[in-house]
């Protein structure tokens, strides 16, 4: 798919001489963006609000994406719906804000892929399923169980435990 421009790019340098308490939304809105080294998302819809605060330009940020996922369970691709939400500060100076893990750039354009890309995986459930009552493959022959019911024959049985069947069915 094509790529697009970065969506999460923002020219937010004329917020710096705007009073402390102004604020301007930012519509997010793309296709499809791929953020390296590993995250594609789809139908990327947000927005983020930029307030300038005393020690700098505070970033309000609430996504909705879609990724393409695995399930677990049947191995199927699925779209694996994904939301973030979280708020950080591009400071002026690190000499005002000790400590501080961003600074708003010279050039005032700050780029949010890098948070977008934490905040999205850390969306992704552990054991990404198609949907929550999967049935996965068979044992025996490999089909998917979502797709189909197999009719299998009893499987050979270790005859070393048939013993212990026969206790079972009794």
């Amino acid at each position: 798919m094509h790529q697009t421009p970065n969506p999460f790019r923002l020219n937010v340098g004329f917020l710096i001489n705007q009073p402390v308490g102004y604020n301007r939304d930012f519509p997010i809105e793309a296709p499809y963006y791929h953020i390296p080294p590993d995250l594609d998302l789809y139908e990327i819809s947000g927005s983020v609000k930029i307030t300038r605060t005393s020690q700098g330009l505070l970033a309000e940020v609430k996504l909705h994406a879609v990724s393409p996922a695995e399930c677990v369970r049947c191995l199927d691709n699925f779209n694996q719906y994904l939301n973030a939400e979280f708020a950080e500060l591009y400071a002026f100076s690190n000499k005002s804000n000790p400590g501080v893990e961003f600074l708003l750039p010279e050039d005032g354009r700050i780029d949010l892929s890098s948070l977008v890309r934490e905040y999205m995986l850390l969306d992704v459930p552990i054991k990404t399923l198609c949907r929550p009552d999967c049935k996965g493959l068979c044992p025996i022959c490999g089909e998917n169980q979502n797709d189909s019911i197999c009719q299998h024959d009893d499987e050979a049985i270790d005859p070393r435990l048939a013993k212990l069947k026969s206790i079972y069915d009794e």
